[in-house]
């Protein structure tokens, strides 16, 4: 994956520099607007046709393994109507910029007076682009540019693109949420209490406790009304060999860890709905090799009989598992939530940043290191 690596003539080169150039380094109030959401600049015409159904499938596609159907991203579409509109559209958290450069209308128009007369005789030849810049009018903001002469060369660079656009905008989202989930506070001693005792820790919010604390599994929840809760749990594995490392292994292991840890009333267990999408992926995971596997969860027990019977509950997980070079451990890190009768996107996002806190007592020696 390139993530935004852009550069397929030294003209777009130019075209970078002179998007990304230098702006007012003067403080910037931070950028405004909800967390999982996307500011989509285009003319109308191009948002209500081919090029917007393009924007939806590639930049937002639904997501098959929440309860039910979700875009990755909120999109909000906006036009440059006047200097006003402009001005509210720079203010917010994630922009996207996108009009062919050969349309008359006021976005393109835009795009172009961000560009020189060589770069744009460029991409009226037939070059196209996708350019990242981050803070360029407020803080902790977003911006993307997509560079194309026609409706057709952009939905081709949105075919080829769309990933590397949605893994700018969910880094971004994900370190922004880093900081507003932990604004009111950690647990430091849950945290250096899990280091000391298992070798790794993960940021505790300040309305976590530790349900389960075992040899090489811990459980971590939060109840948030009495019928809505997040939870995590940790598992791990010392001197794992890699080569075992795969999909089959991880559902696997996972169905055993929460029948035998994460208990229902009636004797239920969590187990994974095999019944729906289960997609699982390989990953850097914080520089190491992983899996990251997305499903949904059930209650599930057993009858008289000893027949499966469902208990009604479920909600989205979202399972990282990966080896550690450096101490030779397998572990994995899964979030999962239960809160009927919400989206469920935002939740699970907030899953991914804490399993992104992940670190091992090496990684916090070599942060600590000091430079020779």
């Amino acid at each position: 994956m390139s993530h935004l690596r852009t550069s397929i003539s030294s003209l777009l080169l130019v075209a970078f520099v002179f998007l990304t150039g230098c702006e007012s380094l003067e403080y910037r109030p931070s950028a405004v607007g909800k967390e999982g959401e996307i500011i989509v600049v285009a003319d109308s015409a191009s948002w209500n046709g081919e090029l917007g159904e393009s924007i939806r499938r590639y930049v937002s596609p639904y997501l098959g393994t929440l309860p039910a159907p979700e875009r990755e991203f909120t999109l909000r579409h906006r036009t440059i109507s006047s200097q006003s509109a402009m001005e509210a559209i720079q203010k917010q958290k994630n922009v996207l910029f996108i009009s062919p450069l050969s349309s008359e209308s006021s976005e393109a128009s835009f795009l172009r007076s961000r560009l020189d007369e060589q770069v744009e005789s460029a991409i009226m030849n037939g070059e196209s682009t996708v350019v990242s810049r981050s803070d360029l009018w407020r803080a902790n903001q977003q911006v993307v540019y997509l560079l194309g002469d026609s409706e057709e060369s952009l939905m081709t660079l949105l075919e080829e693109r769309g990933e590397d656009i949605r893994y700018t905008f969910n880094t971004i989202t994900r370190e922004r949420l880093e900081v507003d989930m932990f604004e009111k506070g950690r647990q430091p001693d849950m945290e250096a209490a899990l280091m000391d005792k298992h070798g790794f820790a993960i940021n505790a919010q300040h309305d976590y406790f530790t349900a389960i604390d075992t040899t090489d599994f811990v459980w971590w929840r939060r109840v948030v009304t009495s019928n809505s809760w997040r939870s995590v749990f940790a598992y791990y594995i010392d001197d794992f060999n890699p080569a075992n490392l795969t999909p089959e292994w991880i559902h696997e292991a996972r169905q055993r860890l929460t029948e035998t840890h994460i208990k229902g009333n009636m004797d239920g267990f969590i187990a994974i709905d095999i019944r729906r999408e289960l997609n699982t992926e390989n990953i850097d995971f914080m520089g190491r090799f992983a899996y990251e596997t997305r499903g949904l969860w059930h209650m599930i027990g057993r009858d008289e009989d000893r027949n499966m019977v469902e208990y009604g509950m479920g909600g989205p997980f979202l399972n990282y598992t990966f080896y550690d070079e450096d101490t030779g451990r397998l572990y994995m890190i899964d979030g999962m939530v239960f809160a009927p009768g919400y989206d469920k996107r935002e939740f699970l996002r907030q899953m991914e940043v804490i399993a992104y806190t992940f670190r091992t007592r090496t990684d916090v020696a070599s942060i600590n290191q000091p430079a020779s």
